[in-house]
């Protein structure tokens, strides 16, 4: 049985996290750093929302979005993981070796001030 959506409404600032798989690196290299960004860069422009912030970790990209419609948060997410999973296995050569990513991205409602 698949999953139901994502409730994620429009209006809420959420703290979005995708983290890689088995502890595995997924940014070695500042060339890395750059394919990411511009796989972001790129997500911005198919599913424009707000980003309040975002950090490109090595093993994982933490971010605060601020979408301002119901679905765009997922939307979003998909168009920046997809891809970047995609890109990532045909440059390492790995591809049908498994998940880049643990999972579905994980998104939190921020709060308060203080949280965010």
């Amino acid at each position: 049985m698949s999953r139901g959506p994502r409730q994620a409404p429009g209006g809420t600032v959420y703290h979005v996290l995708n983290r890689a798989v088995a502890r595995r690196p997924l940014l070695e290299t500042p060339a890395a750093y750059a394919a990411l960004l511009r796989v972001l860069a790129e997500a911005l422009d198919e599913c424009p929302l707000r980003m309040l912030a975002f950090v490109l970790l090595p093993k994982h990209w933490p971010c605060v979005l601020w979408p301002e419609h119901d679905g765009e948060l997922s939307a979003f997410c998909r168009w920046l993981t997809h891809p970047h999973s995609m890109r990532w296995h045909a440059h390492y050569h790995t591809a049908g070796t498994g998940h880049l990513y643990q999972g579905r991205f994980k998104s939190f409602a921020v709060a308060t001030d203080e949280h965010l």
